[in-house]
């Protein structure tokens, strides 16, 4: 069977240092079908900030511009949006606009059947890694993405490693209690842990070039538009402290304990109950009105009294007004309406003072857990 062509599409803002690493995995790989592609970027005004870290950022990405150059075997294609001249309006910067402009130039090469794979320059993958997302996205149309396992690396910095961990614990406590509800909505979105096929992501409209985020809603529209695999290989992004994004991983890392915990609360069961409870009145609301508990909340959001009507009036079988019911209560709303009912569960470990081998074990607990529940479900969307 004749291998699909990928393309890998990298966004780098001050990667030097992890440069060697990536090239290092890339050029390990059991599947040798792919193209590399990079974006170096940052914004124009840099070149004449007085800030430190702002101008360290342009001299790292002409020395990543330079040795990126030297790359001679690897079929490498580079965007400079970073040396003087070609940087970012400072309203159009960000990791949005450097993924948007990798999908743009991989949409314009490529067909349909191109599989991109997205990661980011601080992430360690397996030799096989890039065959598993490939394989697990396909040409059958089951699903046209994938959204990968992941699994940070520790600093071997204490105060970073704890906010770390509490964080991606956080994100699987999370994660676990959407995949165990059923929603089609259970992914975790990281912009260096995606694949999907070109003709996925075209149907889904593309990406919306962000500030932060960005991912997120390209899986969402990805997962509304058909099906998100869950499996594919695991990848192991880094878990340091940044400033190149707005919310995530790294400014996570880089908050207090405290407002971390009030920022990112570990969600109460029942909370997730409620939303399962709401999905399954769908099939009901169509035939008449029926208060479900996430209707006050959307009543809300919505600035409606009737968060139903509109749909019954333009969706005109069953099946069509529960999916458009689910396109509606999305993964953001989803998000919003636990949120709103601030009901959490206490932390099981101190994440501040317990020994960071005790918190490790509890990442490792629902990593399994969410990795079983993963291949229980295999994949998530609405198709």
């Amino acid at each position: 069977m004749e291998q699909p062509h990928i393309s890998v599409a990298i966004p780098m803002l001050g990667e030097a240092v992890n440069l060697d690493s990536l090239l290092d995995c890339l050029r390990r790989q059991t599947c040798r079908t792919f193209s590399l592609y990079v974006c170096v970027n940052q914004p124009e005004t840099w070149h004449l900030s007085n800030t430190e870290w702002q101008q360290s950022v342009v001299s790292d990405n002409l020395l990543t511009l330079k040795r990126l150059s030297q790359v001679n075997d690897i079929n490498l294609t580079i965007i400079d949006r970073s040396s003087k001249g070609h940087g970012w309006p400072d309203k159009a910067s960000g990791v949005g606009q450097a993924r948007k402009a990798l999908m743009e130039r991989i949409a314009a090469e490529h067909d349909d059947n191109e599989i991109v794979v997205s990661l980011d320059a601080d992430t360690d993958f397996a030799a096989d890694y890039i065959r598993q997302a490939a394989g697990a996205v396909g040409h059958d149309g089951a699903s046209g993405a994938l959204c990968t396992p992941y699994y940070h690396r520790l600093a071997g910095d204490q105060r970073i490693d704890r906010t770390l961990l509490r964080y991606e614990c956080y994100m699987r406590h999370y994660m676990v209690n959407m995949l165990e509800i059923g929603s089609p909505y259970a992914f975790t979105a990281l912009g260096s842990a995606m694949a999907f096929t070109l003709k996925a992501y075209r149907h889904a409209g593309g990406i919306t070039p962000l500030q932060g985020g960005e991912d997120f809603y390209l899986m969402q529209k990805l997962a509304k538009c058909g099906r998100i695999a869950l499996l594919g290989g695991t990848v192991y992004p880094q878990g340091r402290v940044s400033r190149r994004v707005t919310f995530g991983t790294g400014p996570a890392v880089a908050m207090s304990m405290d407002s971390q915990a009030a920022k990112y609360p570990f969600y109460a069961k029942k909370s997730f109950q409620s939303v399962k409870e709401t999905y399954d009145l769908f099939p009901i609301l169509f035939e008449r009105d029926v208060e479900t508990p996430m209707s006050a909340f959307l009543r809300e959001q919505l600035k409606t009294d009737d968060p139903w009507r509109p749909l019954r009036r333009n969706f005109k079988t069953p099946q069509l007004f529960v999916r458009a019911c689910k396109e509606r209560v999305d993964g953001l709303r989803i998000l919003q309406f636990v949120r709103s009912l601030a009901c959490h569960e206490p932390a099981l470990l101190d994440f501040a003072n317990d020994p960071i081998d005790s918190l490790d074990s509890y990442r490792d607990h629902l990593f399994a857990k969410e990795m079983h529940l993963r291949a229980e479900v295999g994949a998530v969307g609405l198709s």
